[in-house]
C-alpha cells in the first residue's frame, strides 16, 4: 500500500476530511498538505497533529499551482497589476512548454515531495471560471471600438488572453503528467466538480443577471473539459492511475457560527440608506461609498461551507433543499476517495464510468477495414495514383514517413530487400523514385519538404509545415537552423543517415514478426508488425507504437 501523500487543497473542506480519511485507512508516513495561503497550509498540519500525535509526518506547503515558482505566493491581482510578471505569466501559458514546466508550482511540490499518491480537492473549474473571461471580453470588445491601444487598453487585452480556461487546463494536465511520470506518482484522484452542484441549464443560482449564469456555465465547462483530459492521461502509456470523484450537489459543511459577513460585492459595511425619487431621470447604479453614513457592520449567523462560501440560514435552507442542489458532506466525499485509492469498486469514479461507456473498437470494423485497404489497392493500380499522404492527419511526422516508407517500398519491393541494401544505396534509389512516385510533386505541394542527400539542398513547395509558427510569422533563421530536428519532424529525408535508421527499424520488425509463428498469439502486440506485405500504413503505425509511444492503453 502506498505511504506517502500529497493532499492538494489539503486545509479545505473536502482536502482536510480526506487527510483524516487517509490517517484512519491507509497507515501513511508522510502527508503533505498543500493549501494556497501559508497560514492554511500551516494550520491544518498543526490541528491534525493535534488529533492524530506525530506518528505520521504532517508537511505543510503553499502557493498557486497554476503560475510558476516565483509568483506562486503573490495574489492574482497584484500579477495582473504588474506588466512584467503578466508578460511572464504569458510567456508560462503560451510559449515554450519545458521552460514553463521546470517553472511550474505544481511540478516544483511533486519533485520536491515525490509522492506516491496525489489527491487533487483544488476547485480548479471555479478558480479558471471566475477569473472572468465575459468581462474581459466586454473590455476588449470596448477597446476594438477606439481608434487606438493604450497602455490600459493592452492590460486588458493581457488579462483577457490569461483569464481564458482551455490554454490553462491544457497546460496544467500536461504539467500533471509529465511530472508524475518523471517523479513515478502511482496514483491521481481528482476531486472534481459539476460546476452547477448537480442542477442543468434550469440552475435558479446566478453569479450575473443571466440566467443560467455565464460564469456557472463556463464553470461547468472546465470541469467536464477537464474531466476530458483526465480521460487521456488515464489512456497514457506510463501514467499514474487516474480518477476522479465528481460531487453533484452542494458539499458542507464546516460550522456554525455568528461572523462579520460579505456580500458578493466584498463589502461588510452597513449604511444608513437614501431615499431617491424615480422620475424618469437616470438611476446611478454605483456611488461613492463616502457620500452614505456607516452604520455598523455585517454580522449574521451563517454556516461556513469551505470553498463555497458562507450561507445565511435562509440561503443554505434554499439551496440545500429538496430539488435544488440538496446535500452531500465532505466526509462522504473522502470515505469514496479513499476507497478508490484502495481500489475497491465504488461506482462514483467517472473515469472508470466514461471507460465503460465509450464505444470500443468492434470485430465488424476490423473486417470492414481490410475491406477497404484492398479496395484502396485497386483504385491505386487502376487510376495509376499512388495514395500516400494528404497532410491533413497530424502530426507532421505521419505524411514525412508515409512518403519515405512510399520510396523505399518502390525502391526495394519487401521489408527483406531494405535490408540487404546499404544505407548510401538506399538513398540513391529513393532519389531516383522521385520522380515516378510522384512525390517530387506531391509532397513539396502540401508543405511536406524534401532535404536531398547532401542534406544542403532543399525541394520545396509554397508553404512548409515544419517548423510551426504561430501568430504572423513567416520565416525562420537558417543562422542556427535545427535542421535535424525539422527533418526528423516534418521533412522527407534522402541523407544516408535516416536510411540507417530504417534499416533498424526494419529488422526489428522482422524480429517481432518471426516470433509469431513459434508463440502464436502471446506474440502479437503493438511490438509486432503483423501485415503480409510492405504496408507503408502499418510501417508508420508501427513506429508511433515503439518509438514515439503513441499507443492506446485501453
Amino acid at each position: 500500500m502506498y505511504h506517502d501523500f500529497l493532499i492538494l487543497g489539503g486545509a479545505g473542506l473536502v482536502g482536510l476530511q480526506v487527510c483524516r480519511q487517509i490517517l484512519f485507512n491507509l497507515k501513511p508516513r508522510r502527508i503533505v498538505v498543500a493549501s494556497l495561503l501559508e497560514a492554511e497550509a500551516i494550520a491544518a498540519c498543526a490541528r491534525l497533529e493535534r488529533e492524530f500525535g506525530d506518528a505520521v509526518a504532517f508537511v505543510p506547503a503553499w502557493g498557486n499551482l497554476f503560475v510558476p515558482r516565483e509568483m506562486a505566493n503573490l495574489p492574482r491581482g497584484a500579477i495582473l497589476a504588474d506588466p512584467k510578471l503578466r508578460g511572464k505569466l504569458l510567456n508560462a501559458l503560451y510559449d515554450d512548454f519545458e521552460e514553463s514546466y521546470r517553472a511550474n508550482h505544481l511540478v516544483n511540490l511533486i519533485r520536491t515531495h515525490r509522492p506516491e499518491v496525489i489527491v487533487d480537492c483544488v476547485n480548479t473549474a471555479t478558480g479558471f471560471s471566475y477569473q472572468d473571461v465575459f468581462d474581459g471580453a466586454a473590455k476588449v470588445r470596448g477597446w476594438i471600438s477606439e481608434k487606438g491601444v493604450g497602455a490600459e487598453g493592452v492590460a486588458d487585452i493581457e488579462t483577457f488572453l490569461l483569464s481564458q480556461s482551455v490554454p490553462q487546463l491544457i497546460r496544467h494536465v500536461r504539467f500533471l503528467h509529465q511530472a508524475s511520470t518523471e517523479y513515478a506518482t502511482k496514483v491521481y484522484v481528482k476531486v472534481g466538480t459539476t460546476g452547477t452542484g448537480g442542477m442543468g441549464l434550469n440552475i435558479p443560482y446566478t453569479h450575473s443577471e443571466d440566467k443560467p449564469s455565464k460564469k456557472l456555465l463556463a464553470k461547468n465547462e472546465a470541469a467536464f473539459g477537464h474531466t476530458g483530459l483526465l480521460f487521456l492521461l488515464a489512456r497514457t502509456p506510463d501514467s499514474p492511475i487516474v480518477k476522479e470523484v465528481k460531487p453533484a450537489a452542494m458539499i458542507g459543511y464546516r460550522a456554525v457560527q455568528v461572523m462579520e459577513a460579505r456580500d458578493k460585492h466584498d463589502n461588510s459595511d452597513l449604511y444608513q440608506a437614501h431615499e431617491v425619487t424615480l422620475d424618469g431621470g437616470t438611476l446611478n447604479l454605483r456611488e461613492q461609498a463616502q457620500g452614505y453614513e456607516k452604520a455598523g457592520k455585517l454580522r449574521v449567523p451563517v454556516v461556513d461551507t469551505g470553498e463555497n462560501g458562507v450561507f445565511t440560514r435562509g440561503e443554505f435552507a434554499a439551496i440545500t433543499s429538496l430539488g435544488q442542489m440538496e446535500y452531500i458532506t465532505p466526509e462522504e466525499i473522502a470515505r469514496t476517495v479513499v476507497l478508490e485509492i484502495r481500489g475497491a469498486n465504488t461506482g462514483a469514479d467517472v473515469i472508470s464510468a466514461m471507460d465503460g461507456a465509450v464505444m470500443s473498437p468492434s470485430y465488424k470494423a476490423g473486417l470492414v477495414r481490410n475491406v477497404a485497404l484492398n479496395d484502396l489497392d485497386r483504385a491505386e493500380h487502376e487510376s495509376g495514383i499512388p495514395s500516400v499522404a494528404l497532410g491533413r492527419l497530424g502530426p507532421p511526422e505521419l505524411s514525412k514517413l508515409l512518403f519515405e516508407a512510399e520510396l523505399l517500398r518502390r525502391a526495394c519491393g519487401t521489408l527483406e530487400n531494405v535490408l540487404e541494401c546499404t544505407e548510401a544505396a538506399l538513398s540513391e534509389r529513393c532519389v531516383a523514385e522521385l520522380e515516378a512516385s510522384g512525390v517530387a510533386r506531391t509532397a513539396p505541394s502540401i508543405g511536406i519538404p524534401i532535404l536531398l542527400p547532401d542534406g544542403k539542398r532543399l525541394l520545396r513547395g509554397p508553404r512548409i509545415n515544419v517548423p510551426e509558427l504561430e501568430g504572423h510569422n513567416v520565416s525562420v533563421s537558417l543562422a542556427d537552423a535545427k535542421l535535424d530536428a525539422w527533418a526528423k519532424k516534418g521533412w522527407i529525408d534522402l541523407r544516408p543517415s535516416n536510411f540507417g535508421v530504417w534499416r533498424v527499424r526494419m529488422e526489428k520488425m522482422l524480429s517481432a514478426r518471426a516470433s509469431l509463428r513459434s508463440e502464436g498469439s502471446a506474440a502479437a502486440s503493438i511490438h509486432s508488425y503483423m501485415a503480409p506485405g510492405f504496408e507503408i500504413g502499418e510501417v508508420v503505425a508501427w513506429i508511433f507504437n515503439n518509438e514515439m509511444g503513441g499507443y492506446r492503453v485501453k
